[in-house]
């Protein structure tokens, strides 16, 4: 289905039988009317670009945004508020009128999702480089605040409901999730370059650390943290980890396997992380046994959960792929956070993605796998234990 023409309309008349000058002054903010008219504008404006845009209009709108209409409403139920009570100084389009609430939350995403410059997503909408910029910070800010419930740590019923779904699918009892962490890769200023943001493939970086669940949904994440720092040196800066380390985090019921051993609640991670009771890792060297090649075919398994949703997060919102030129460090981590919201508002409202906007390669492409030796002597008994049960399972198969 192509997009309509949009019918031609004659300038209103004054009283005095002049012709009104449309950019004399703001005109209300746009009518319902307008606010279905700035989709079809745009779909025609960018169908007419040459581009391999769908020609269904349901796929049109989620090739552009990622996410259906009835999930682009409640995002802009969400927001509304802000966007609306705000002043919108100088929010003002090509036509005069005020920017709607819909049209700004079509630009912020578009910005998002394409990754494109201010420039070319203000063209692609009528508006100027600064509105972009205006909008998209009021849409972020709001979304800090109005969408942070769809990224919570899981209560205990949830929580249980995840560890269901990994022990059915994958076999490892008590898992909780997967752990993983990638680059953000930008520019920075002469005078801001330094090597503390210098990662270990010579990129300015920042981190962003992720646990998911069986659904790819993130359930806890930390970022801000210069891309130089190792892997573990991240985790061990992280909220997540004081409170594992302190009892507060996967500290839910106990299991035991088929041997008799108990099973703490856990979460599995690469290599790059260290071994605790509650983060296994997989075994390394060449000369493995059966039980470890087992134990870690299945860790991969998990572990790879969280490489998806990377991947899917970064090939979804294009401005996290990237390279950002000379972004706020300060500002930076609330985009961040914005696109896993965006992320986990998607699966939540159990819309899908298109399956072309996946990276189609590995989230962290071009960095060499990390490998931290640290292991705990507790962790080392857990992983043996885990090991040992899935062994016993394949025997009595």
């Amino acid at each position: 289905m192509a997009p309509p023409k949009k019918s031609k309309k004659t300038k209103r008349k004054l009283k005095d039988g002049s012709k009104s000058n449309p950019l004399s002054e703001p005109k209300p903010a746009e009518s319902k009317a307008s606010e279905v008219d700035w989709w079809y504008a745009f779909w025609r404006k960018n169908t007419d670009s040459g581009a391999a845009i769908p020609t269904d209009e349901d796929e049109a709108f989620k090739y552009f945004f990622r996410v259906s209409k009835k999930t682009f409403d409640y995002i802009c139920s969400l927001v509304r508020e802000d966007l609306v009570s705000r002043p919108p100084s100088g929010l003002i389009n090509i036509e005069g009128r005020l920017l709607s609430v819909e049209k700004q939350v079509a630009i912020a995403m578009r910005r998002l999702a394409s990754g494109e410059s201010q420039v070319s997503v203000g063209a692609a909408f009528g508006v100027g480089q600064s509105t972009v910029s205006q909008v998209t910070w009021r849409f972020i800010e709001s979304m800090e605040e109005r969408a942070r419930h769809h990224l919570n740590w899981p209560d205990s019923d949830r929580m249980e409901q995840i560890k269901t779904n990994l022990e059915t699918t994958f076999r490892l009892p008590n898992c909780c999730g997967a752990i993983d962490a990638t680059h953000i890769i930008m520019t920075l200023p002469a005078v801001e370059s330094s090597d503390d943001w210098c990662d270990q493939e010579s990129n300015y970086s920042m981190f962003l650390q992720v646990i998911v669940d069986h659904e790819l949904r993130f359930l806890d994440i930390v970022t801000g943290w210069p891309g130089s720092m190792t892997i573990s040196r991240l985790l061990k800066c992280s909220g997540f980890y004081k409170l594992c380390e302190s009892g507060g985090r996967l500290n839910g019921s106990v299991k035991l396997s088929s041997e008799g051993k108990e099973i703490r609640e856990f979460i599995v991670g690469d290599t790059a992380y260290p071994l605790f009771s509650w983060l296994m890792t997989p075994y390394e060297g060449k000369l493995l046994s059966p039980t470890m090649t087992s134990f870690n075919e299945k860790h991969k398994a998990v572990r790879l959960l969280a490489g998806r949703a990377l991947a899917q997060l970064k090939g979804s919102w294009r401005i996290l792929h990237k390279v950002m030129w000379r972004p706020d460090k300060h500002k930076l981590p609330s985009i961040i956070l914005v696109c896993c919201l965006l992320h986990n508002i998607i699966i939540d409202n159990c819309d899908e993605l298109r399956a072309d906007v996946v990276l189609s390669d590995h989230h962290d492409a071009g960095y060499k796998e990390q490998s931290c030796q640290q292991m705990d002597s507790v962790g080392q008994t857990m992983r043996e234990n885990l090991a040992v049960h899935l062994q016993s399972l394949e025997v009595h198969q």
